[in-house]
């Protein structure tokens, strides 16, 4: 009898798209959560905190590639998500250091708009159609918690990167 010869070997574990996974779903509950905060709750958000949710999305992203690549390079694409891990942390810390008054906001967005012109008329034209909220004024989810939804996302992106790279070590000793 002919031996079968395998077209799909499984010499890599399932788990190997375990961090992929990770990436997906935290970036999906990070802007969910900030999409219910500005649609459900009625915060405005300020620039940098626009800003902040760019690393999530490129998670989603690396994800979604690490989901679709062959298993042998889903591990090598998923350590790509650390360094939009890192700048998600790195914009939380600049934006809670503008909160606590360290240092001025490196966005132009979040200072008090430039109105131009010499008559009322002109100033009022000038003037942005929706007001922003200052980049130096916190938000919080309760009022008796005193940390901030900036602080919130700085350790939620920290505690997504201490499980990503620990998740990912594990994958990388059963390889």
């Amino acid at each position: 009898m002919m031996s079968r010869r395998r077209i799909f070997s499984r010499q890599t574990p399932v788990t190997v798209r375990l961090p992929s996974l990770l990436l997906i779903v935290s970036g999906a509950i990070a802007l969910a959560f900030a999409w219910w905060l500005e649609n459900g709750r009625g915060l405005v958000p300020c620039a940098l905190c626009l800003w902040e949710r760019w690393p999530w999305r490129i998670l989603i992203a690396i994800g979604l590639v690490g989901m679709m690549v062959p298993r042998r390079w889903a591990r090598s694409v998923s350590w790509c998500g650390v360094p939009p891990l890192l700048a998600a942390i790195v914009l939380s810390v600049i934006h809670a250091g503008v909160e606590w008054g360290f240092w001025a906001s490196p966005l132009p967005e979040c200072a008090a708009p430039r109105l131009k012109g010499q008559t009322i008329a002109e100033r009022l034209a000038s003037m942005p159609l929706q007001p922003g909220k200052p980049c130096d004024q916190p938000s919080y989810l309760f009022d008796w918690l005193p940390v901030s939804l900036t602080e919130l996302g700085g350790l939620a992106a920290l505690l997504v990167l201490i499980g990503f790279v620990m998740l990912l070590r594990g994958v990388g000793d059963r390889i």
